[in-house]
């Protein structure tokens, strides 16, 4: 739907925001999105199942989490406005719940200021998770999230887009120490442990085609970003294992699902 997107030209590269919408079946993405998704389709036929299982797992974590006292959540790399966002999941079980949603891709931020417009809990900002201190320090932030009270940061499918020279553990450093005793993080990330091969080629399209590249990890690695986090049960699982609901799909194989997903709250 090129007509709805703010940037007047087609892009030379696909977007990671838009190429997430198009898996989702959204219609906030050009051709050139439709096409790495394509090529990403023929390296992994599942791979829309893979982003609706992360999608059912963003929905089981903000209702947990909300369950579990929090009110506030920053949504670090939020992607482009799709069915179940965080703030209608939150809102639904708690109007008083506050959602930041944070994004550098202008498509994901025009459309979450469009929806969001009416709804004082709820907010976007133009940010990019690589700068944390600019985040936190925001005005946006500040005026609609209290540090001093329970928040959770969300950092769902976003670290592997970070690379090793990026840092990704400094960055959930640098969220955890601003969080307050109590906070806690969501976070789901890909794997290169349980099918390499397809972790190589993925990591291979999105450099040629993507305006990031992937980093898929090892999960010694994944866990690895929860230092100073203790985990809830399940634990650290494949993305369909953590909490799942009855109506919820649980594969056989689980592994074919390659990306981690886990809760921790602060301990420290």
């Amino acid at each position: 739907m090129q007509e709805d997107l703010p940037d007047a030209e087609a892009p030379n590269r696909a977007s990671v925001a838009r190429m997430y919408d198009a898996m989702l079946g959204g219609q906030h993405n050009f051709a050139i999105d439709r096409e790495a998704v394509a090529a990403f389709t023929a390296i992994d036929p599942q791979v829309r199942n893979l982003a609706r299982a992360n999608r059912a797992f963003l929905r089981r974590a903000v209702s947990f989490l909300v369950r579990s006292g929090v009110r506030q959540f920053i949504d670090l790399g939020s992607g482009i406005p799709t069915q179940g966002n965080v703030h209608e999941v939150a809102q639904s079980l708690d109007p008083a719940c506050r959602v930041l949603y944070v994004d550098n891709d202008p498509v994901a931020v025009a459309h979450s200021a469009s929806l969001l417009a009416d709804n004082p809990r709820a907010d976007v900002l133009d940010g990019d998770i690589r700068s944390p201190a600019d985040i936190l320090a925001a005005p946006r932030l500040r005026a609609l999230i209290d540090l001093d009270e329970p928040v959770a940061v969300l950092m769902i499918t976003i670290l592997h887009f970070v690379t090793e020279e990026e840092r990704p553990a400094d960055v959930v450093a640098a969220f955890r120490d601003a969080l307050p005793a109590g906070g806690w993080l969501a976070l789901s990330h890909a794997t290169d442990e349980d099918r390499p091969d397809t972790a190589e080629a993925v990591g291979r399209l999105y450099r040629a085609r993507a305006t990031s590249p992937v980093t898929a990890r090892s999960r010694a690695a994944i866990l690895g970003l929860f230092d100073g986090f203790d985990l809830t049960g399940p634990g650290l699982v494949h993305v369909p294992l953590w909490r799942p609901d009855p109506q919820d799909e649980v594969p056989g194989d689980p592994s074919a699902y390659w990306v981690y997903a886990g809760v921790g709250r602060k301990s420290r």
